[in-house]
């Protein structure tokens, strides 16, 4: 479980580093281009703002991991022990339910993208390719969450909490 955890953080950091390079040096061509060249090249902010939704996306699958999402735990902050597990597990069932729905129809519209054969107006980019940022974060998010709420369960089942591991 760990090694798949770790295979898919490398994953989302090779993503996040071509993303945020490719997004920096199009975003800086784009400047230099109106304010020195003033060529109408549109494709250098249609692939700035594909780079900024790969990286948002991704981005919140890694928040989720690490718990760095905003959320609100007052009521899992007065729990202890065995309450306090189960309605963390009872919250990954939720992200899991919700994360399975939208990969569902992210796979859905991708598919759709393919079949009408949409492209981008500056790039000519299959739209399949931007749609896919839905389908690879939430396929991440599905995974991710669903070997950490297992990993809950195992817990759970042997007794172990935070409290002892700390």
């Amino acid at each position: 479980m760990k090694k798949v955890l770790g295979t898919l953080t490398k994953v989302e950091q090779v993503i996040m580093v071509a993303t945020f390079v490719i997004m920096v040096v199009s975003s800086f061509a784009q400047v230099v281009n109106r304010n020195i060249f003033k060529l109408p090249i549109a494709w250098f902010d249609e692939a700035s703002t594909y780079c900024m939704i790969y990286m948002a996306l991704i981005g919140t699958e890694i928040g989720l991991r690490d718990g760095t999402q905003i959320a609100v735990t007052a009521v899992v902050d007065k729990l202890h022990g065995a309450g306090k597990k189960i309605v963390q597990i009872a919250s990954k069932i939720v992200v899991l339910i919700f994360s399975v729905s939208v990969l569902i129809a992210a796979v859905n519209m991708v598919n759709q993208q393919i079949v009408t054969g949409q492209t981008s107006a500056a790039l000519h980019l299959p739209m399949a390719v931007p749609y896919a940022a839905l389908v690879i974060s939430f396929a991440m998010i599905v995974i991710v969450q669903g070997l950490l709420m297992i990993g809950m369960i195992i817990d759970f089942v042997k007794g172990k909490n935070e409290e002892e591991e700390a």
